[in-house]
């Protein structure tokens, strides 16, 4: 029987490895804010995101090298380029450091700062889908897509509000 293949309509079901590698990411996600956070705390934001920013830098430069020697040179294709507001996203992930090692000291703690940093890239994304921002496809949220949001916002909302009388 020959593998369907999804329609526009129809997205195709993620693969079990990117699951893996979405929630690695999202693990190293909350491991960069706390680190950042720990550092902001001894030193300012801006120290915080310069430094994670420069070890990012050299780590990324060793990746490089690293791949580069292991795999063989392939046949460049004609140059092409990126249209200029793909390079925002240095900027805006700088902005996500500083903001966020200033946040996660304050009393949103760790969970609150994540919980709420969640749902701010769930809406966005969704807005980005059904405006086709950026040059994506355009995609009008669905139902579940519009109720994964509403839990999203509630269980932020839980996590922020119901900590009890812990603190």
């Amino acid at each position: 029987m020959p593998a369907r293949i999804p329609t526009a309509e129809e997205p195709r079901r993620p693969h079990p490895v990117e699951i893996l590698a979405a929630l690695c990411a999202g693990s190293l996600l909350t491991l960069m804010l706390l680190s950042n956070g720990m550092m902001a705390a001894h030193t300012t934001p801006i120290f915080a995101s310069l430094t994670a920013h420069g070890v990012g830098t050299a780590v990324a430069v060793l990746l490089l090298l690293l791949f580069r020697l292991r795999t063989p040179p392939q046949p460049r294709m004609a140059a092409s380029r990126a249209p200029l507001w793909a390079y925002l996203g240095g900027i805006s992930g700088a902005l996500t450091v500083v903001v966020s090692t200033v946040v996660v000291n304050s009393s949103l703690a760790l969970t609150g700062t994540m919980a709420l940093g969640l749902a701010g890239q769930v809406v966005l994304a969704l807005v980005f889908d059904a405006t086709g921002a950026l040059g994506l496809e355009r995609r009008l949220p669905r139902r579940n897509d519009l109720l994964a949001l509403a839990a999203i916002v509630a269980g932020t909302l839980l996590i922020i509000f119901a900590r009890g009388g812990a603190a």
